[in-house]
């Protein structure tokens, strides 16, 4: 990586023309039509580490997201948000909610580019779960909320198999690469959406505290596996999605079950919306309190085997909250770098002046780490998920990433915070106005830190990978091992982390196992995969006794204006 400076365009000040109020100068024009691949050497060294390359139809993507009317349309979704319409004007329950054109034309760019669900497709290609992560990764660089029913959805379809005659009926709709809006006959439908609805009021991740019940409908439940709920569920994402992986108390215990909005008979399944959420950011999608009411569901699974039946999809929306939050920190890292190389101060463009340097080299360090850990995790899916051309899943790659994701969605999540309020206050006040795109991602940003299980579930369930299956430290260790001896700060954190491995981890030190483990998977990327400076960097500050520090505290010597260049967008 050259150390060499960004282009920055000249100031051009105006003639006067004698009005009392001189047009405005020294404003930064908005980052529009760019190509959000073109300055990510993240994304294309983590594409090549798992030896692949950005596709022709990454390549398209990428422009696309970068495009003034898929930016206006984020824009549009988020201060137009859904509306829910419980009743129509005669009186009868619809239990609808109505949504900006925006969020269609995001959701119809999502589905249409396989997005949501077309890695499952038995024509799939051998890194077609690292392709969609890649997919996924950029086009959340748009707008967060509309890729929440994206991800509910390609998590279903893997959960849905476990019932070969429901996925039969529902899963080509779900794979097919068409939008289609609106409650009716799932068979009808040109495409379908699902989404999952477990928490409570009074568990929340406490799943097994859940109180709706699952009646069986006839003598026979073995057999058909049909059951009547009734209960609550406190949040629901996307409630207009045509099917629901959903949580019961069966006879036999908690169990899971497939949901639709609308029977094959084109009845309205007993699904009431209650109302939606009001929430900090997210504020495109519609969350919804929703009640069951002698709802037909189906029984996927055995009864009393819901968490382990529904588990599978947790773990493919986690890797989603992975890369929802390293797109995130992209998006972020792009507008401070396009503002700094656009905005004067003192004489000088911003990204020119060493302070401000230092802050934008550390963002990108951040990025770095972030984008690389989410495609090696898209990678690892790959491994791991049944394909044509790969029956089993790998052992080793299945156990890596049993401890590597929930690691990854603890640290990569909670990160995404502190730096995008960083990444914000590079604009200054701008930052905080709603007309500029970082006050949308800082609202944004601690929900993938919540959602499948907040900081300290997510922290906990690390710590139970390592306590429950042995190999899944040893394949860490492994995957570790690959970077040894590149650098001192990362040996020696190895050697911490082994020590805090070598009993039973303490529950109480989850989080510190967790962070760990986060940090040295990304410096064991980063050390193979990025620039030394950026490898260099990024163990001296993150691993061994950094001590408290902001983001622009660098240690002195290293060259950081060849990382800002690297990253800074060009606007075509």
């Amino acid at each position: 990586m050259p150390d060499s400076p960004v282009h920055v365009p000249p100031i051009r000040r105006p003639p006067a023309h004698g009005t009392a109020f001189p047009p405005a100068t020294n404003q930064v024009p908005p980052l529009v039509d760019h190509d959000l691949a073109d300055s990510d050497p993240a994304l294309h060294a983590g594409l090549v580490a798992a030896g692949t390359t950005l596709s022709p139809a990454l390549a398209e993507l990428a422009v696309l997201a970068g495009s003034a009317p898929i930016i206006d349309a984020a824009r549009l979704a988020n201060i137009h948000p859904p509306v829910l319409h419980t009743h129509d004007r005669a009186g009868r329950r619809i239990d609808e909610v109505e949504f900006h054109p925006a969020w269609h034309t995001l959701m119809s760019r999502a589905v249409g580019a396989g997005l949501h669900a077309a890695p499952w497709a038995p024509d799939a290609g051998t890194h077609a779960h690292l392709a969609r992560a890649a997919g996924f990764y950029l086009w959340t660089q748009t707008e967060s909320g509309h890729m929440c029913p994206i991800s509910m959805t390609y998590a279903a379809v893997p959960v849905l198999r476990q019932r070969p005659d429901l996925a039969q009926v529902y899963g080509p709709g779900l794979q097919t690469t068409a939008y289609d809006f609106g409650l009716r006959p799932p068979a009808s439908k040109g495409g379908l959406l699902a989404g999952m609805s477990m928490t409570e009021k009074q568990g929340g991740s406490d799943v097994r505290a859940n109180v709706t019940t699952a009646t069986p409908i006839g003598s026979q439940p073995a057999a058909t596996g049909e059951y009547r709920l009734n209960g609550h569920k406190w949040f629901t994402s996307a409630p207009m999605n045509d099917l629901f992986l959903t949580l019961a108390q069966a006879p036999g215990g908690l169990s899971c079950f497939l949901l639709p909005r609308v029977l094959p008979d084109g009845e309205r399944n007993g699904l009431r919306l209650v109302r939606l959420k009001d929430k900090l950011g997210n504020r495109s999608n519609a969350s919804a309190e929703i009640e069951y009411d002698d709802a037909i569901g189906w029984r996927i699974g055995e009864e009393g085997r819901g968490v382990a039946t529904i588990l599978q999809m947790v773990t493919m929306t986690r890797v989603d909250c992975v890369l929802g939050s390293a797109g995130q920190m992209r998006a972020a890292l792009s507008e401070a770098a396009h503002y700094a190389a656009h905005r004067w101060a003192f004489g000088h463009p911003l990204i020119r002046q060493p302070a401000m340097t230092a802050v934008l080299a550390d963002l990108a360090l951040e990025s770095w780490a972030s984008t690389l850990t989410a495609m090696r995790l898209g990678a690892l899916v790959d491994a791991i998920a049944p394909a044509a051309s790969r029956p089993a899943a790998c052992a080793q790659d299945a156990a890596l990433l049993r401890i590597a994701l929930p690691a990854a969605k603890f640290w990569v999540c909670k990160r995404a915070v502190p730096m995008i309020a960083e990444a914000l206050e590079c604009l200054g006040g701008n930052g905080y106005v709603e007309t500029f795109p970082l006050a949308r991602l800082l609202r944004e940003s601690p929900l993938n830190g919540i959602w499948e299980g907040s900081g300290t579930v997510s922290a906990l369930d690390a710590v139970r990978a390592l306590q429950r299956s042995p190999d899944s430290a040893d394949a860490l260790l492994a995957e570790l091992d690959a970077a040894a001896g590149t650098h001192r700060s990362f040996d020696s954190s190895v050697t911490t982390l082994k020590s805090l491995l070598s009993g039973d981890p303490d529950p109480a030190a989850a989080r510190t196992v967790a962070s760990l483990t986060a940090r040295l998977f990304a410096a064991a990327l980063l050390l193979q995969h990025a620039p030394p400076q950026v490898a260099a960097l990024y163990c001296a500050t993150r691993l061994g006794d950094g001590g408290d520090r902001v983001f622009g505290d660098l240690p002195t010597g290293h060259r950081l204006a060849g990382i800002v260049a690297a990253v800074t967008p060009s606007p075509r």
